[in-house]
């Protein structure tokens, strides 16, 4: 199947191996056909032979569906898994240390949580997208300020083409607010992966930002 490209990314789910659950391949294959673009594996404390065998799966699974694959932080891993993506935060490895490891076509995101960082963000060589917030506290990022909408509003006035996500306690019930302040590309992790029908919570979410 054809992949999608970044630029046509709107919906980037971050989730674990589902290993409590037990249904990793079923739930890839629920929320991958119901409009999730990039999924990437978030696990802290994985060692990388296990993270390895986990991305087989999700491997599998976007290449049935033609989306995206991201790593996160670990540029060791995805010189190993080579994903699509290769997703850093302001304190892992320097963006331009990692292209040298995963080579050029590999695409490199960055978390931005200020004006400043998500400027830079959006002028650096070798970053192809990035992520502003968290928007609202979450338990995914414990302790971390949410610089919340006024980071979300400057990313927008940005005279870039560069795509840009909205990232911290989005859900179903805040998406329009979020919407407002000019995002049209978001990462969700909770608000799918909880849900009592993530293939259903997918497709709402991928209804609502091609509405705008």
């Amino acid at each position: 199947m054809p992949k999608l490209s970044l630029s046509d990314a709107r919906l980037y789910l971050c989730t674990d191996g589902r290993r409590r659950q037990g249904d990793l391949e079923e739930f890839l294959d629920a929320v991958l056909a119901n409009g999730v673009d990039i999924v990437q594996l978030r696990e802290k404390g994985l060692e990388a032979r296990e993270e390895l065998e986990l991305l087989e799966v999700f491997r599998a699974a976007c290449d049935r569906h033609g989306k995206l694959l991201a790593v996160n932080d670990r540029a060791d891993v995805a010189f190993a898994a080579r994903p699509d993506v290769l997703h850093l935060g302001q304190g892992d490895l320097p963006v331009e240390i990692a292209r040298r490891i995963v080579g050029p076509d590999m695409i490199i995101g960055l978390s931005t949580h200020s004006a400043e960082e998500a400027t830079a963000a959006a002028r650096q060589e070798g970053v192809d997208y990035f992520c502003c917030g968290p928007i609202w506290p979450t338990p995914t990022k414990p302790g971390r300020p949410a610089p919340g909408p006024p980071l979300l509003k400057h990313a927008a006035s940005l005279d870039t083409d560069r795509p840009w996500f909205g990232i911290g306690g989005i859900n179903l019930d805040n998406l329009d607010e979020v919407l407002g302040y000019g995002v049209r590309r978001i990462v969700v992790v909770r608000a799918i992966t909880e849900a009592e029908d993530p293939g259903a919570a997918a497709a709402e979410f991928a209804r609502r930002l091609a509405a705008v």
